[in-house]
């Protein structure tokens, strides 16, 4: 368990999210709800986009107005 004050983990708030989604379902329809959407994948957010291209870009050395122009397009994807 997270100790107070830190903050859950992704698992720990996905966990809770698909628990309120779930609302009053019981027994085997609950148990199938909560795999569906505790599997389910979720969009990657803007932080782990810029993540993947800054880490694209470093692979490809690339610098100044051509980094620029790779990140623009890197992002929108």
């Amino acid at each position: 368990m997270a100790a107070s004050g830190a903050k859950p983990t992704a698992q720990q708030s996905k966990m809770g999210d698909c628990n309120k989604e779930a609302g009053d379902k019981k027994g085997d329809e609950r148990k199938a709800f909560m795999k569906t959407c505790l599997s389910a994948k979720k969009p990657a957010t803007q932080q782990d986009k810029m993540k993947a291209c800054n880490k694209d870009a470093g692979e490809k050395k690339l610098k100044g107005d051509e980094r620029k122009k790779f990140m623009s397009e890197c992002l929108k994807g």
